[in-house]
């Protein structure tokens, strides 16, 4: 008899029977012994008295697993910027100088900074309330009784159970294995499972991909997250976005430019205006804040928070908000089929005997309802088999098994017919792991799974090869095939439709037969379905990898590590990769991803490393992810564009006046009202409308190759009507007038770049450009807020010629933005498109 080690004594059972369970080589061995009087059995787990004085303690699980930013930060993050600092002090010197109508910029920055802060409260309650939904609850046994708990209220020295997909939460020593292997890649790079024994460390940020146990946790909240670094730095590290890094970018040269203009135009209007210096500070205020694109991060991060907010309402959870933006950039969707093409659930349809089995019928169901027995988390294949041939009234005894794993391809037991009995070796798993090339069954397996079939095979295991030999397969005698109906998801085939005409190529990849899932693929109509790839027919190498990959759409048979390599292979490619799952075999590839999509339903460790989340698991939600990242897109796009014409042509006229040495042309009140009414106002509009255009590359380059020209004309004609107006009034009222004059022809050009940014024309978008030009002739038409605004427009003369070089300035404005489009061009459509 085999010697054994480790031995674990497990609750009596009603019978008052006992379960020895010994670990041998990683086989777990079970034994029914009868114990008369037991009543403490092993590993019950912690009391409610131990956990209440632990708690009592603070050895407490207490670190936060935080799905958004903490109010402070939120807060801190809208008030405390760069350019609300610039804006405050000139706020504060207006103040001291100038009648109030000059502050109203500092009032409209405390507005935007509410809304900010108020839509990111909006989007991290939302958030919260959904992480509430799909937190994983380990399951701790405690009074030797199993409850899941969140990962928080664990305590020091709790037992957790463990089975296939769950994540380690905590770190710990290892108490019960069976066939326990862990994958710790995550955290130590090392691609192959580890088999745990009783006594073995468990690392927290690790995960199980085969068989079950049980662990004590050993380090529990701050100390466990010191070796959750790695993985928690990876919750906060922001998907690369290039809409923000894009702004970033744009910020540091306007930033720089800011500088030396405001110097210059600081020294200059002293010097001007050396006689009236509060007109002085006025129109130098006037000066550098249009310089400042204060609501551009503003509208950015209010687009995300929308974005979240909508998401939401389709249980949708978002765990990082550029991943909003990510997955509308995504040309490659990776797809497995189980969970994502198919529901979870399976139905056994056939169970086939093969020739020479010698077994009849009742015999394999048998054999089948303990296997199903002998396994605690069973997958999804198995549970059907467990449901279609339940254990009967005296069921076989397991004394040995080896759980399923993706690698491997099969799970496989012992059993003993009989107390005393027979005792006899089993595999179910894959037809064409298990079989040698040419064996007769693999016709009759082809042929189900071209139908899109899943097909097991029930083998025996010849006499005296130990289960966790490798090649326990070699030899085994095919019993039965077990053929099973997978359910395929309704929203599944319209899902794949939308990816195509969206020109996102969705690449099926899966461990089950690669005939199988192609004839899965074809029934939801998915283009390349007809060619399916045997992943262990793929090249090792990653280049011609690549190759395959862009030429094949459905891959069977594919391992673990291979999902990583070939999510690897195609962004070598050039690819941006979404990778969409939900088993623990899906881990790596989900982590690898530009973005990871997951199920709710799925594993806890897929959930963990998934950048969005499906909590009502529907593979159709995605659609509305991608339409969401293209409306944050495309609207930031064109509303960035309004922003930097401002920028622009503040900096030229700050630079031109400094040259000329003449008075600013603006107070800040002329500004912010030009400001509110061409970009303030239809831009928050235009940034949370829908918007379906694809999602564009090179953002900084696409938004600067027409605000430059665009400010440049703005900023040239405005100043050519300000010398004008010099040289065609005169008097004591002759700086008011022209003023307003320079006021006219930069409002009228700057109405014209909404209209161009607002392209194609909607019955909204015209409204909202008609009623922007509204508001600015009631300004003019109403007395007192003639006043207010110092707008006055003397005479005919100077007002038509505002006008008329206005009109000018927009048809070389049109010129100009469509010559940019042909001489500049970049992939996708233009604003005006």
């Amino acid at each position: 008899m085999t010697q054994r080690a480790q031995i674990d004594i497990e609750e009596p059972e009603p019978d008052g029977r006992i379960h020895i369970r010994s670990d041998i080589g990683g086989i777990q061995v079970t034994e029914p012994t009868p114990v008369e009087g037991s009543s403490q059995p092993a590993a019950r787990g912690l009391t409610a008295a131990e956990v209440a004085e632990r708690v009592r303690r603070g050895e407490v699980n207490d670190v936060p697993v935080r799905s958004s930013r903490s109010t402070a930060d939120i807060v801190r993050g809208n008030v405390f910027t760069r350019f609300n600092a610039i804006i405050l002090v000139l706020f504060l010197i207006i103040l001291s100088v100038g009648p109030i109508q000059d502050g109203l910029f500092g009032f409209v920055i405390i507005a935007n900074t509410a809304i900010g802060i108020i839509q990111e409260l909006r989007a991290k309650k939302t958030l919260d309330s959904l992480a509430v939904i799909g937190e994983a609850k380990p399951a701790v046994r405690r009074d030797g009784v199993t409850t899941g708990i969140p990962t928080s209220e664990i305590v020091l020295g709790d037992l957790i159970e463990l089975g296939p997909g769950d994540k380690c939460v905590v770190d710990g020593e290892v108490a019960e294995a069976d066939g326990l292997e862990i994958d710790e890649s995550l955290l130590t790079g090392e691609a192959d499972p580890v088999l745990k024994r009783a006594g073995d460390k468990v690392l927290s940020g690790s995960f199980v991909v085969a068989g079950t146990g049980a662990f004590t946790a050993t380090k529990v909240g701050r100390e466990a997250y010191a070796v959750q670094l790695a993985e928690e730095a990876s919750r906060f590290t922001l998907v690369q976005s290039e809409l923000r890094s894009g702004i970033s970018q744009i910020l540091k040269y306007i930033t720089w430019m800011l500088v030396p203009a405001a110097v210059g135009l600081v020294i200059s209007q002293l010097v001007v205006q050396g006689h009236d210096w509060r007109e002085a500070i006025r129109r130098m205020v006037g000066g550098i804040v249009p310089m400042v694109p204060e609501g551009l991060v503003l509208l950015t991060s209010v687009a995300f928070a929308i974005g979240v907010i909508r998401l939401g309402r389709k249980q949708c959870l978002v765990q990082e908000l550029p991943a909003i933006e990510g997955l509308a950039r995504v040309d490659v969707v990776c797809l497995d089929k189980t969970g994502t093409l198919t529901e979870g659930g399976m139905d056994v349809s056939e169970l086939k005997l093969l020739d020479g089995s010698g077994v009849d019928e009742a015999y394999v169901a048998r054999v089948l309802g303990a296997l199903g027995a002998a396994d605690p988390r069973p997958n999804a294949s198995l549970q059907a088999v467990i449901e279609a041939f339940p254990p009967g009234a005296a069921p076989w005894r397991c004394t040995a098994s080896l759980p399923f794993s993706s690698a491997r391809k099969y799970s496989g037991a012992s059993l003993a017919e009989s107390e005393g009995g027979v005792e006899s070796r089993w595999l179910l798993g894959a037809p064409d792991v298990l079989l040698p090339a040419g064996d007769p069954a693999l016709s009759e397996v082809a042929a189900r799974n071209a139908e899109g079939l899943r097909v097991l095979l029930l083998a025996r295991v010849e006499e005296g090869r130990a289960l966790e030999d490798p090649a326990v397969g070699q030899g085994a005698r095919p019993t039965a095939l077990v053929v099973l109906e997978q359910r395929l998801r309704s929203d599944a085939g319209d899902t794949l439709r939308y990816f195509a005409e969206q020109d996102v190529a969705a690449k099926v990849i899966s461990g089950d037969n690669a005939v199988s899932v192609g004839a899965v693929a074809a029934k939801l109509g998915l283009p390349g379905s007809e060619a399916p790839v045997d992943a262990r027919d793929l090249p090792a190498d990653r280049e011609r990898m690549a190759g395959e990959l862009d030429q094949g759409a459905v891959f069977g048979r594919v391992t673990p590590q291979q999902k990583r390599d070939m999510v690897g292979a195609l962004q070598a490619g050039g690819h941006t990769v979404a990778m969409t799952g939900d088993g623990v075999n899906d881990v790596l590839a989900l982590k690898d991803a530009d973005i990871g999509v997951s199920m709710g339903s799925g594993s806890e460790a897929t959930r963990a490393v998934a950048q969005i989340v499906l909590l009502n698991n529907s593979f159709a939600t995605l659609p509305s992810v991608v339409a969401e990242g293209r409306r944050v897109i495309g609207n930031i796009t064109r509303v960035a564009t309004l922003f930097l014409t401002k920028t622009v042509y503040s900096v030229l006229m700050a630079l031109l006046v400094v040259c000329s040495q003449v008075p600013y042309p603006f107070l800040p009140r002329h500004l912010t009202l030009l400001s509110s009414l061409t970009i303030g106002v239809p831009a928050f509009f235009l940034a949370l409308a829908p918007n379906k255009e694809r999602a564009q590359p090179h953002f900084v380059r696409r938004v600067m190759r027409y605000a430059v020209p665009a400010g440049l004309i703005a900023g040239a004609a405005t100043f050519l009507t300000y010398l004008l107006a010099r040289h065609h009034y005169t008097g004591a009222e002759a700086l008011a007038a022209e003023t307003s004059a320079a006021t006219l022809t930069l409002f009228l050009i700057t109405m014209w770049v909404l209209a161009i940014v607002a392209r194609p024309y909607t019955w909204w978008r015209f409204g909202l450009v008609l009623a922007m030009g509204l508001g600015f002739l009631i300004v003019l038409l109403t007395p007192w807020l003639q006043d207010f605004f110092a707008l006055r427009l003397v005479g005919t003369v100077m007002p038509w010629t505002a006008v008329g070089i206005a009109v000018a300035a927009s048809g070389l404005l049109e010129v100009a933005w469509r010559w940019v489009g042909r001489k500049f061009p970049v992939e996708g459509r233009s604003h005006s498109s």
